[in-house]
């Protein structure tokens, strides 16, 4: 099922870097989510989207939104990733990949010109009543995406 603005977005629960549990019925009614899947913590378009959603952190959470990193690695390394560039936002770990393919953030993709099962770099924007605004399938520039996030998040207030 694909993802679909307007629609309420698919509830989750994954583990954060430290072991707790984040769910996505954490935030109804308190704030509004900006859920984006990455393929590896600590490579380097994933390290400038990460930091890109840093730089915004107190902007975002200023405009009632948190900010979610989901990956396939573990919370080890999570934390390891976290440190070494000062992220202030949690980062959840997908193992089994079911959160990202829920949110259509794993399947076929071009990889340097060749087709490949993995992480599709995408980003969802739920809003305080769980309902989809904005939905990106496809981040063409991690360096820039975390901006476009924050555009859209000013407009929805």
């Amino acid at each position: 099922m694909p993802i679909e603005e307007g629609k309420a977005a698919p509830a989750f629960k994954l583990q954060d870097q430290d072991g707790n549990v984040v769910s996505l019925a954490d935030f109804k009614g308190k704030q509004n989510v900006v859920l984006y899947f990455y393929p590896k913590d600590d490579t380097p378009g994933c390290t400038k989207e990460a930091c890109g959603f840093r730089d915004f952190n107190k902007e975002l959470q200023k405009l009632g939104t948190a900010v979610l990193g989901v990956s396939a690695d573990s919370g080890a390394s999570h934390q390891k990733f976290i440190g070494k560039y000062k992220l202030n936002f949690p980062l959840l770990s997908d193992p089994d990949r079911k959160v990202m393919t829920a949110y259509g953030a794993y399947g076929e993709k071009m990889l340097y010109g060749k087709k490949t099962v993995g992480v599709i770099r995408s980003t969802v924007l739920i809003g305080k009543d769980g309902k989809v605004k904005k939905h990106w399938a496809r981040v063409a520039s991690a360096e820039k995406h975390p901006e476009q996030v924050l555009n859209v998040v000013r407009e929805l207030d």
